[in-house]
C-alpha cells in the first residue's frame, strides 16, 4: 500500500483509487465506507456533507473509509455512469474488510450519486448490513433495486432540497409501506448541502449508527 500526505492508494483493475483511510486500529468490529456526490459536478471525498457523515460515524465507534471515484482526484480511470463507480466502490469495501478481518456490522453511506451507488451496492452485497442514502437524487434513476432489498436505510434529505426535491423520493418510499426496514428523516429548513444544518445531519447519522439501533 503507497501513501501520500496521509492519504492511501487502493490498487484495482484500472490504476488506484484515492483514499481517505486512517484506522485506530485493526480490529474493528464496526466498519463504514462513505461515497461522494457526482465526479462530473466537483464530487470528492473531501465533500463536507461525506465529511461530516463520516465523523458522525466515527464517533459512534465504526472505522471508515472514503475514497475518490474514477476520475477523480489521483484515481486512475473515467467517470462511467455509476456502473464504474459501483465497481469502485465494492473495491473499496474489500480493502476496507480486507484490513479489518474482525469486522461483525458493515455500513455504506452515499451522498447525492454516492447515495445511489452506496444503495446498488449495499442492497445487493450480502457483507453490507446497512445503509445511509443522504440526499438521494431520485430524478437520476429510479432505484429499482430497493424493491428486493430488505436492509435497514436510512433515508436523509432536507426538506428545502432544490437538486434532488424531497417529493419524488417520499412517493418512491411510500410504495413501501411498512414491507421495508426503511426511515426517512427530513431535516426543515435544509438545502441539498446542509448549510448551516449541519448539527442536524450529524444527529441523525448519529442515532441512526448507535450499537443499540442495530438490525
Amino acid at each position: 500500500m503507497q501513501y501520500l500526505r496521509g492519504n492511501c492508494f487502493i490498487p484495482v483493475a484500472h490504476g488506484q483509487l484515492e483514499a481517505i483511510y486512517r484506522p485506530s486500529t485493526d480490529e474493528a468490529t464496526r466498519v463504514a465506507l462513505l461515497l461522494h456526490p457526482h465526479p462530473l459536478h466537483g464530487g470528492t471525498m473531501h465533500n463536507k456533507v461525506v465529511y461530516r457523515a463520516a465523523a458522525a460515524l466515527e464517533e459512534a465507534g465504526f472505522e471508515t473509509l472514503r475514497f475518490n471515484f474514477r476520475g477523480v482526484g489521483q484515481s486512475t480511470g473515467a467517470y462511467d455512469g455509476g456502473d464504474g463507480e459501483t465497481v469502485d466502490a465494492r473495491d473499496a469495501l474489500d480493502f476496507l474488510l480486507m484490513n479489518q478481518p474482525h469486522f461483525r456490522e458493515v455500513l455504506v453511506a452515499g451522498f447525492s450519486f454516492g447515495s445511489l451507488v452506496g444503495l446498488r451496492l449495499g442492497c445487493s452485497d450480502s457483507r453490507v448490513d446497512r445503509l445511509i442514502a443522504i440526499g438521494v437524487p431520485v430524478r437520476l434513476g429510479t432505484p429499482e433495486f430497493l424493491h428486493t432489498c430488505q436492509k435497514p436505510v436510512l433515508f436523509l434529505h432536507g426538506e428545502l432540497d432544490d437538486i434532488a426535491p424531497l417529493a419524488p423520493l417520499a412517493e418512491l418510499l411510500d410504495q413501501f409501506g411498512d414491507e421495508r426496514p426503511f426511515q426517512l428523516a427530513k431535516i426543515p429548513g435544509a438545502g441539498h448541502f446542509f448549510d448551516r444544518h449541519a448539527a442536524e445531519l450529524k444527529a441523525a447519522v448519529t442515532a441512526f449508527a448507535r450499537p443499540d439501533n442495530r438490525p
